[in-house]
């Protein structure tokens, strides 16, 4: 499977995806720091997107090194020898294979700036390629860049089935995007993450994350995990530190409040991309997603993570918030002493109920807005409103890309 890109622009079969606003992003990064850190999943794009800014920067010196190939791992054997004399842009991609090379790129880049500007890309989290964010810090500006959103890609009913990794959504068919999906579940667990150095049994994580499919959207507990695949409760931790720190799984922290409520204190946790979960759970297209039990949790996931997309928040400012008393929000995104609250309803009427007075009430909110799928937007009652996912994402799209301030007040 080939895909083409020009202008920002991926394209395969007929289907087109532009990815414009992340090369704007890339460039104002760059206006303020050194390094560039491009981080997702494998094969989200990152690769493509580097190539395609490198080539809005013909005048510029590039060097690009890969280091999943053999004769770039050998060109950096030495990497001073190799990288000090270079000028100009150097992009070096899956830099989680040699975090070694941290220590190096701080001298280069205190010693050789301006003359030097890094791209690196990595299919890892910041905690994960530890050295970064202690060797860098002051010179390197990150970017998170996920697969595909809804604010890029027109079709949501096929996003929320396939998930936004570029070949899954741009397959031919549904049935080539499950292969291809199955394939990339097998090639993550018995390539990419060993490859991080981190050593695991390849089965036992198989079955963990086929059974964390179904506790999609649920409070996580270790020690029923730990029981069932016959580990301990640090190796369950362990094994969903993992696949957060590789961008599959969203650990969504609880929010406390002051209150005298018993309030839960165990994190939810959510798949990243629904195409991914709903290949674990073999539903093969739109019709088996809808028949199926877990078709709500999936689509609370699916919407939750365009919304946080959409509202440009980092994981630390993303929660959930509930209570014994069975109280709850799916999400809040606190940023500074705002907040925003967000149920997720896959529902073409939903209503507001007992719970969402209580978390309007105890949490001093503003306003709760209702997600759902459609086009539509209206206020269902006071401070609550249901908001299509659709017309999130054409919002989003018109002002050319994700906006955070289009929800946020001062709650």
């Amino acid at each position: 499977m080939i895909l083409k890109i020009q202008s920002g622009i991926f394209n395969f079969s007929g289907y087109a995806v532009e990815r414009a606003i992340f090369l704007g992003q890339i460039a104002k990064l760059f206006r303020s720091h050194p390094m560039v850190g491009i981080l997702g999943p494998r094969q989200c794009g990152k690769t493509t997107l580097a190539r395609d800014y490198i080539a809005a920067l013909p005048d510029r010196q590039i060097h690009y090194f890969d280091l999943e190939d053999p004769g770039h791992l050998n060109r950096l054997a030495d990497p001073k020898l190799a990288l000090e004399p270079l000028e100009g842009l150097i992009v070096i991609d899956e830099i989680q294979r040699t975090p070694e090379l941290f220590p190096l790129l701080r001298v280069l880049i205190d010693r050789k700036s301006p003359s030097q500007r890094y791209l690196i890309l990595g299919s890892a989290s910041r905690e994960l390629i530890r050295q970064s964010s202690e060797t860098l810090a002051g010179r390197i500006a990150y970017l998170e860049l996920p697969p595909f959103t809804a604010f890029e890609a027109e079709d949501l009913p096929r996003l929320w089935l396939r998930g936004g990794f570029p070949p899954a959504y741009l397959a031919l068919s549904d049935d080539d995007s499950m292969i291809w999906r199955k394939a990339y579940v097998t090639t993550f667990l018995e390539r990419d993450v060993p490859a991080l150095g981190i050593d695991f049994a390849t089965n036992t994580m198989r079955r963990f994350w086929m059974m964390l499919a179904h506790w999609h959207g649920n409070v996580f507990n270790a020690s029923d995990l730990a029981r069932s695949l016959d580990v301990s409760s640090p190796t369950i931790k362990r094994y969903l530190d993992i696949l957060d720190g590789t961008f599959m799984i969203r650990t969504l922290q609880p929010w406390y409040a002051n209150l005298r409520k018993r309030q839960v204190k165990s994190p939810k946790i959510y798949f990243r991309d629904a195409g991914i979960l709903h290949a674990l759970l073999n539903l093969p297209d739109l019709a088996a997603l809808r028949a199926h039990p877990a078709v709500g949790a999936s689509w609370e996931g699916f919407a939750l993570e365009q919304v946080i997309r959409i509202c440009r928040a980092d994981a630390g400012e993303c929660y959930f918030w509930a209570t014994h008393t069975r109280a709850e929000l799916d999400l809040l995104i606190v940023h500074g002493a705002g907040k925003t609250a967000f149920e997720f309803k896959y529902s073409s009427a939903p209503r507001v109920t007992r719970s969402m007075h209580s978390a309007l009430a105890d949490l001093d909110l503003d306003r709760i807005t209702i997600v759902c799928p459609g086009n539509d937007a209206y206020p269902l009652a006071e401070r609550v409103r249901v908001v299509g996912l659709g017309h999130l994402a054409r919002e989003a799209g018109h002002a050319g890309g994700p906006a955070a301030t289009s929800f946020r007040s001062d709650g």
